[in-house]
C-alpha cells in the first residue's frame, strides 16, 4: 500500500473514532474476543427482526458496510465479498451484512433502497441487517465498513478486524490480497484454533447519529 493510500487509511479511522466518540452515545463495546459475543436484535431489510440467538449453533460472520465507501465498493466490484458469502453460505455459514447508518447522515437507506443497494452490487448476505439506531454496531465496537467479526458455534467471538491485507480501494489490488476473514473461517471449519484472531479495519468511517 503506497504512502497516499496509507495516510487515507489513517484519516478514515481517526474520522470513525471521532464520529463514534461525538455520537452522544457511545459506551466502551461489550465485544470482547473470546468473550461470548454481544446479543442483538436488529430488523433486516424485510422488516422481521433477526437476533444472534437466532443463529444459535453455527458460525456467524458480520460485515459492516457503506453504500458510499470506495473500500467498500471494492470487495463488491472485485466480487470478492459476494464470492466469500456464496463460500460461506455453502458451508453453514451464517451472513449478516449491517448497514449502521443514522437516518440523519447521507449514507442512510431506508429497507427498500438498502436491499436494491445491496442486489445490485451483487450481495447475497444471509440477511441484511438496518442497525438504524447503532446500538448493534456500538455493542461491537464496528468503526468502519469492512469491519468484519466472527462469532463462533459456541457463541463466543473468535475473529475482529479487516476483511483483508489489501488496505486498498482498488478491486485489482483486492483480487490478490490475502482475506482474513476466509482464513479464520478455514481454521474453524478444520477445527483448529485461527492463527490470526485480530487485525486491524480499514475504511471509511461508519455513519453514527452526528
Amino acid at each position: 500500500m503506497n504512502a497516499d493510500l496509507q495516510l487515507k487509511r489513517r484519516q478514515w479511522l481517526s474520522l470513525a473514532a471521532a464520529v463514534s466518540f461525538n455520537a452522544g452515545v457511545w459506551a466502551a463495546p461489550a465485544a470482547r474476543l473470546g468473550a461470548p459475543a454481544p446479543a442483538f436484535s436488529a430488523p433486516d431489510a424485510h422488516g422481521k427482526a433477526r437476533t444472534l440467538r437466532e443463529f444459535n449453533g453455527k458460525i456467524v460472520v458480520l460485515e459492516w458496510t457503506s453504500p458510499s465507501c470506495p473500500f467498500a465498493a471494492a470487495q463488491y466490484t472485485s466480487n470478492s465479498m459476494p464470492q466469500l458469502q456464496r463460500w460461506a453460505r455453502e458451508r453453514g455459514i451464517v451472513w449478516l451484512t449491517i448497514l449502521s447508518s443514522h437516518p440523519s447522515r447521507q449514507d442512510y437507506l431506508p429497507a427498500a433502497r438498502a436491499e436494491a443497494f445491496n442486489t445490485q452490487r451483487g450481495g447475497v448476505p444471509t440477511a441484511l441487517l438496518l442497525d438504524d439506531t447503532g446500538a448493534m454496531g456500538h455493542a461491537y465496537g464496528a468503526m468502519t465498513a469492512n469491519h468484519m467479526f466472527i462469532v463462533g458455534a459456541k457463541g463466543n467471538l473468535v475473529y475482529e478486524g479487516g476483511i483483508d491485507d489489501s488496505e486498498s480501494r482498488d478491486p485489482e489490488e483486492v483480487k490478490t490480497a490475502h482475506n482474513h476473514v476466509r482464513a479464520a473461517l478455514e481454521d474453524l471449519l478444520a477445527g483448529h484454533a485461527i492463527k490470526t484472531a485480530k487485525t486491524e479495519p480499514f475504511g471509511c468511517a461508519l455513519a453514527y447519529a452526528g
